[in-house]
């Protein structure tokens, strides 16, 4: 199957565009997350949860949560926002480079996808979570628009051609 470039550029500038936006809400969330406190964490949870535990007492997302923030400690708090910071603002850089056509980006994004495959992958052996099989089938559909782009790109297609 034949698909024409201009649908790969296409599909390829959505994905990215995604992938930006979801950069600078990872970014805003780190920052969040590192000025908010346990008690603040566990009121939110709990605002959240209780119509449904109301509800259903079972029910096993409102329950994770709540056993979730058991676990929250100071530690964690700063793993996690310099996890959603770090990466939030690598995202968004990476993202600018290829909006605007920066060679060096495409591989440079190539790598940090990789890496976070490989890293997802790892995390999936100890959670065994869809959401990180459904999170790492979407990073490997972009890595291939990256890549098919980078192809068109070295063989002297133009950035704003469409």
């Amino acid at each position: 199957m034949h698909i024409p470039q201009k649908t790969l550029h296409r599909l390829f500038l959505i994905s990215v565009w995604i992938k930006g936006v979801a950069g600078v809400l990872e970014t805003f969330a780190g920052v969040v997350v590192f000025f908010v406190t346990r008690g603040g964490l566990e009121e939110l949870v709990i605002f959240i949860t209780a119509p449904e535990l109301a509800e259903d007492p079972d029910d096993w997302i409102a329950n994770y949560l709540g056993r979730a923030i058991q676990h929250y400690s100071g530690e964690a708090q700063v793993f996690a926002s310099a996890y959603l910071v770090i990466h939030g603002l690598i995202k968004v850089f990476l993202v600018a480079g290829l909006l605007w056509g920066r060679m060096w980006a495409y591989p440079f994004s190539l790598w940090f996808l990789a890496a976070f495959i490989v890293y997802q992958g790892y995390r999936y052996n100890h959670t065994h979570s869809i959401w990180l099989v459904l999170l790492t089938i979407i990073d490997l559909v972009v890595g291939y628009l990256i890549w098919r782009e980078y192809r068109w790109r070295k063989q002297g297609g133009e950035v704003n051609q469409y």
